[in-house]
């Protein structure tokens, strides 16, 4: 349980779920104080990290480290920046995780990256292995690192197996977590597991969980990472139409059943992803500590 922020009284769900949030990094002022505010009402909530992504193209690699940086000197709780290919060199990367390492970061989230339309990667690094391959090979156990992993398959993966063998190269390379794509469908998480199990990989798999609280936006986040909204969410999420509170209604209760239906089939937690909002996030973790 990290130590408590001055006035703020930390929660413990250690019996129920390890839960942590995802934010990203702003790049206004009004960004950073919306941050600031959501992330002073979740950390008392005593998530295991807090993540920080890394934008496409490496857009926001300087605002990923000052705001890795600023959270984990001030809110007591770990911190884990996104890695992304997108390292123009080897230096350059192993410079960035010395200055994590010299800051007290002991935890990553090692990715591919996103890459925009018609950017070609020029570094030395090309697929999330070879990252996770380099730092466990310069920084040794010094990091804790988690992967990304797809139950519905990345949108680029030939098929199944191919996504199960890419993923499997991750692991062999020296992840020690990973954390999915979000999905609505419980049966894809669990055949996915079943998956990874006969192919003995045996690191703990933790779902990544979208708040459902604007239709279009949901669809269109589905649409570019090949997450699946299933039809009957998908119908009565447009039957709402404009009615925001519905939406939000709704959101809560479907996704507080499928987080109740992973944690009552094993999973070893849950990893939300705020989009820099505190209220969604919140109000799942009040209806799953009980």
């Amino acid at each position: 349980m990290p130590e408590a922020l001055p006035g703020l009284r930390y929660a413990d769900m250690s019996n129920r779920a390890k839960i942590s949030f995802e934010f990203y990094p702003p790049r206004t002022e009004q960004q950073k104080n919306v941050l600031d505010a959501t992330w002073r009402e979740l950390a008392p909530l005593g998530p295991e990290y807090l993540s920080v992504t890394f934008g496409a193209g490496g857009s926001t690699l300087d605002s990923t480290r000052e705001t890795v940086l600023s959270l984990s000197s001030e809110s007591d709780v770990p911190v884990a920046p996104h890695i992304s290919c997108m390292a123009q060199s080897e230096s350059m990367l192993r410079d960035l995780l010395r200055g994590y390492r010299e800051n007290g970061i002991d935890r990553l989230v090692v990715l591919r990256g996103d890459r925009p339309d018609g950017v070609t990667v020029s570094g030395p690094f090309q697929y999330a292995n070879e990252l996770v391959a380099f730092i466990r090979r310069e920084f040794g156990d010094a990091f804790h690192m988690e992967v990304a992993c797809y139950p519905e398959f990345h949108p680029e993966s030939e098929s199944p197996e191919s996504e199960l063998r890419y993923f499997r190269q991750k692991v062999d390379a020296g992840a020690d977590g990973a954390v999915t794509q979000y999905f609505y469908n419980t049966d894809s998480y669990f055949r996915f597991m079943d998956d990874c199990q006969r192919l003995g990989i045996d690191i703990p798999i933790t779902p990544g969980i979208m708040p459902i609280t604007n239709y279009k936006q949901l669809s269109r986040f589905s649409q570019m990472c090949g997450a699946e909204i299933p039809q009957w969410i998908r119908r009565r999420l447009k039957g709402f139409g404009e009615d925001t509170s519905a939406i939000q209604a709704f959101g809560l209760d479907v996704v507080t059943e499928l987080c109740e239906r992973l944690l009552d089939g094993g999973a070893p937690g849950l990893h939300i992803y705020t989009l820099n909002r505190a209220h969604a996030s919140h109000e799942l973790w009040n209806r799953l500590k009980d």
